[in-house]
């Protein structure tokens, strides 16, 4: 067996070994560190998974994760995001499936501060999905809109996924989150067109909401819900202007997340050590999936499966679009059983050689990664966003009725794919104006 092949069943065991449970960031550092001890000597093996925690952990670059999260649950211990689906709905509730389309405007919100997919879904589930019920919406359109809607904040920054894949394709980690904002705006709009389209289409999808706001309402709403785009727009805007790295802007959000919470009086020395805990142990989970990710693409490199893949799709270099299109059936196939993180970091060194033989932006291939990476945290049969929904609603409405409700959102996703992958400038205007 040569160098490729034992690079080849590597990849095939990770995948199977993930499939079947096992901590990921486990199998990715246990394949790599086996391989390499195969195609070099368990020394030269040892000393690679030696080096590389404190090497890659060690990147500056990589502060910005903690940060984010400690902004983020700050922003949701502290109650910065309570109201967003009132001001949503006060704003929203009278178009048709204004319920449905206010739960996608506030969870867009609620998942940029967060940054996370999942407790988008989770806080929803809770908050949104049962008002749209017992307005008597469709089960499939409330659940559908809650489990698209959470994914995203991969997109809107700042995002962990958008951080994850700068430092591993070696790109500006800024530009990367200036290229979200348009995508992660579209595919929002994208969203709340199907959502009215459809209820104007068949009405018994979503009653009509009776919700007439007056003025005093309407102003108490954004006054309730103000520190949070305030919090999102200042983290953009300093990257934008150039006045805070990516890093720094992590920091940047943490502090103002605090500062707006003790002006709120809502940070208490519990809001804040829930948040410190939380913040580490989500780290922690991160970081030993990225250090067993380094490993394993060390390992990818060494067996030369990087210039087989090249070789094998050669055809595609020339045509980008191709290219794309067979990483999408790549990334939707695998997005069926790979959660998004372990997804990213186990083809990314597999991938990125393509692109830069291909000459591709990879500014422009990290927005359509991420995006395919959303896609998959709904598709069945492991969408994660789906499954969290279920777990919060219980018995109330069934499996298949959620995976129902996120086809059409599904096929919204797609076409919004297909308009980022027509026209590269909807992800790359705002970074090449901010240069």
């Amino acid at each position: 067996m040569d160098r490729v092949d034992i690079g080849f069943v590597g990849v095939a065991i990770t995948i199977l070994l993930i499939l079947v449970r096992v901590p990921v960031g486990v199998v990715l550092g246990t394949v790599g560190f086996v391989g390499i001890w195969i195609l070099t000597s368990l020394r030269a093996s040892w000393s690679i998974a030696s080096n590389v925690p404190f090497e890659l952990i060690g990147d500056w670059n990589l502060s910005a994760v903690p940060m984010f999260l400690l902004m983020g649950f700050i922003a949701s211990e502290a109650g910065l995001t309570r109201g967003l689906f009132r001001a949503a709905r006060i704003f929203l509730g009278g178009i048709p499936g204004g319920l449905a389309s206010s739960t996608v405007v506030a969870s867009a919100l609620f998942a940029a501060a967060s940054g996370s997919s999942v407790a988008t879904s989770a806080s929803f589930s809770r908050i949104a999905i049962p008002e749209m019920l017992d307005a008597k919406y469709d089960r499939g359109l409330a659940c559908g809109s809650v489990a698209v809607s959470g994914t995203l904040g991969a997109l809107i920054p700042p995002s962990i996924l958008m951080i994850l894949f700068g430092i591993f394709a070696e790109v500006s980690i800024g530009k990367l989150f200036l290229a979200g904002v348009l995508p992660g705006i579209l595919s929002a709009a994208m969203f709340i067109l199907l959502i009215t389209l459809r209820v104007k289409a068949n009405p018994a999808l979503a009653p009509r909401s009776d919700i007439h706001a007056t003025r005093d309402e309407k102003i108490a709403a954004l006054l309730d819900i103000w520190p949070l785009p305030m919090l999102i727009a200042l983290v953009i805007g300093s990257i934008f202007l150039g006045i805070v790295t990516p890093t720094e802007a992590g920091a940047l959000g943490a502090l103002i997340a605090m500062l707006i919470a003790l002006a709120r009086r809502a940070l208490s020395f519990r809001v804040f050590s829930r948040a410190v805990f939380d913040t580490i142990t989500g780290t922690a989970a991160i970081f030993i999936v990225i250090v067993g990710a380094s490993v394993f693409a060390r390992f990818v490199a060494l067996s030369g499966m990087a210039g087989a893949m090249t070789d094998l799709l050669g055809f595609a270099i020339e045509r980008p679009v191709l290219l794309i299109l067979l990483t999408s059936l790549i990334y939707i196939f695998l997005g069926m059983f790979l959660e998004s993180v372990s997804l990213m970091l186990l083809t990314l060194p597999l991938l990125l050689p393509l692109y830069h033989a291909a000459g591709i932006d990879l500014i422009w291939f990290g927005v359509i990664c991420v995006k395919l990476l959303e896609i998959g945290l709904v598709t069945p049969p492991v969408g994660l966003n789906v499954y969290v929904i279920k777990g919060a609603l219980g018995d109330r409405v069934a499996l298949g009725e959620i995976f129902r409700g996120t086809a059409w959102f599904l096929a919204a996703d797609l076409v919004t794919l297909g308009l980022l992958v027509a026209f590269p400038m909807i992800s790359l205007w705002l970074p090449t104006i901010s240069q």
